[in-house]
């Protein structure tokens, strides 16, 4: 990350949620469309997380994942 990106970042997380949920959008819409960004209320994308976190008989461990490489 540039330094621009840095001190941009750390200004815009001490934003209220409100306005930093507003510039993420803002940027978000700069993105070209060719971009495939799925979205927190996607409700596809909502379910399966749900799917997956109450599914956990297969849940592995990130460490034990990482361990593996």
């Amino acid at each position: 990350m540039s330094e621009n990106a840095r001190v941009l970042y750390e200004a815009a997380i001490k934003l209220p949620e409100k306005e930093r949920l507003l510039l993420v959008s803002r940027i978000m819409e700069t993105l070209p469309a060719t971009v495939q960004i799925s979205s927190v209320d996607d409700e596809d994308l909502l379910a399966e997380l749900d799917r997956r976190f109450s599914d956990s008989e297969t849940t592995i461990a990130w460490s034990e994942l990482e361990a593996e490489n």
